[in-house]
């Protein structure tokens, strides 16, 4: 019975920390995704995306030590937006409005770097933190593609809970960047391999805080 309560309690707090690790992802950007500045602050919301998400996925992958930890916080963390993207719906915002970013596949990418390596702590946060940084740009891009004009969204429907001195200025599109999704997955790539190593030290923080 102790075994199982541990393990429920354990999945129940992978849980609460996905949901949390969103609210900190939505507060990170324009909301739940970039809308305002689309293009040009697509390079910083690439990296707190994928830094928010490695550091979270890679501390419980090494917890639990079973490779699908990853995609399984990516997915709650997923489940929650789309929860949200549902309320802002039934407001009756249009469906465009909010825009779910894509972690599963980056996460699923740091689960086989860890899987294929043999439980490697080390691959995973050299080998799996590079490719979350590499491939969450480029996923995110691709969605964004799928919907409507992002700027068009959000001079159309400001956020109303933005005051009047935070009303978007429309950018000067692609003047500051000739590729955000490389710059994004070059600067991501880079940051994501500390952060994930970060994410690995908590493990050890974690297990002395359980034996105290």
């Amino acid at each position: 019975v102790m075994v199982w309560l541990r393990r429920t309690t354990h999945y129940l707090f992978i849980v609460v920390v996905a949901v949390n690790s969103t609210l900190l992802t939505i507060n990170a950007g324009d909301y739940i995704f970039y809308t305002d500045w689309a293009w040009t602050s697509f390079v910083v919301f690439s990296i707190s995306q994928s830094t928010m998400l490695v550091v979270g996925a890679i501390y419980y992958m090494l917890f639990t030590g079973v490779p699908g930890t990853a995609t399984y916080y990516a997915t709650i963390m997923t489940i929650y937006t789309w929860v949200a993207k549902g309320a802002w719906s039934a407001l009756g915002y249009p469906y465009d409005f909010i825009t779910v970013p894509v972690w599963i596949p980056s996460a699923m990418l740091l689960d086989l770097s860890y899987w294929a390596t043999r439980r490697n702590k080390h691959a995973a946060i050299l080998i799996g933190g590079t490719l979350v940084g590499l491939s969450l740009p480029l996923f995110n891009m691709i969605n964004l593609l799928t919907i409507r004009d992002p700027l068009e969204m959000a001079f159309k429907y400001p956020r109303p809970t933005l005051p009047p001195y935070m009303t978007p200025i429309e950018p000067q599109v692609g003047k500051f960047y000739n590729s955000p999704v490389a710059l994004g997955a070059g600067a991501g790539a880079v940051l994501s391999v500390p952060i994930a190593a970060l994410g690995a030290k908590l493990n050890t923080w974690t297990y002395r805080w359980m034996a105290a």
